[in-house]
């Protein structure tokens, strides 16, 4: 898929940690597979592996067809991964985000910010769902997501002691780091909070970014609840803006 066709379904459908490990079954296949193999692999149950394969089917991520195989009855539907003409799914994001942004004179910013914001739309459900107060929702996203987030005591600063796009960052931050700005403030407006105060610093250590939220947030973690201080930053004009 171009690039420049990508939707925002594409996005979503890679945002699901449980999507990537069934894409990159597919991916390493020599055959198509069928729902039962893919449930068997990934501990799943069949209903759930369907889900997630029609999401992936639905961003052209893969396609189906029918088991051929000249027996009686319904015949099986087995999947294949479309085969990317670039192999790595970080590096398939990041071609994605550079097409679509290469000829903007901010560098991609304003853009890679409203496309995290439309990227939040896919986690709505679980947001309006979730029963968390303050900054307990927005936490749970994080760590669904990959970023391993590490609250401090008033949940007002979120430690990201992880990120599965790393790699994309580091030969992008501009980019990678603003579309991920933008999901957490489009998020922060979807718990009503004030998102002008929500700031994120990249790298402030070598795999350390930081969320700072503001006193909007207001309720403390329960205790017991995780806690990392936020790190000094020597030279605050050494870290990228944000």
């Amino acid at each position: 898929m171009d690039p420049q066709e990508r939707s925002p379904a594409w996005h979503a459908a890679l945002a699901s940690p449980v999507r990537r490990r069934v894409l990159e079954f597919l991916v390493d296949s020599t055959v198509p597979l069928d729902a039962t193999a893919v449930a068997t692999h990934l501990n799943l149950h069949v209903t759930t592996a369907r889900f997630h394969l029609d999401q992936l089917q639905s961003a052209r991520l893969i396609e189906r067809e029918p088991d051929r195989s000249g027996q009686r009855g319904r015949p099986r539907i087995r999947f294949s991964a479309v085969r990317a003409p670039r192999g790595d799914l970080n590096d398939q994001l990041s071609d994605a985000l550079a097409g679509a942004l290469a000829e903007d004179d901010d560098g991609g910013r304003a853009r890679a910010i409203r496309a995290g914001e439309k990227w939040s739309a896919a986690f709505a459900g679980g947001l309006s769902a979730s029963t968390g107060t303050g900054a307990e929702p927005l936490i749970e996203l994080l760590d669904q997501l990959e970023f391993d987030p590490q609250p401090d005591a008033t949940g007002q600063s979120i430690a990201l002691t992880a990120c599965p796009f790393r790699e994309a960052a580091r030969a992008n931050p501009g980019v990678v780091c603003a579309v991920h700005l933008g999901l957490i403030q489009q998020v922060s407006r979807t718990l009503g909070h004030d998102d002008s105060t929500v700031q994120l610093l990249p790298f402030v250590g070598p795999n350390l970014c930081m969320v700072h939220l503001g006193a909007d947030w207001g309720d403390p973690l329960p205790s017991g609840a995780p806690s990392v201080e936020p790190p000094i930053v020597s030279d605050p004009a050494a870290a990228p803006e944000t």
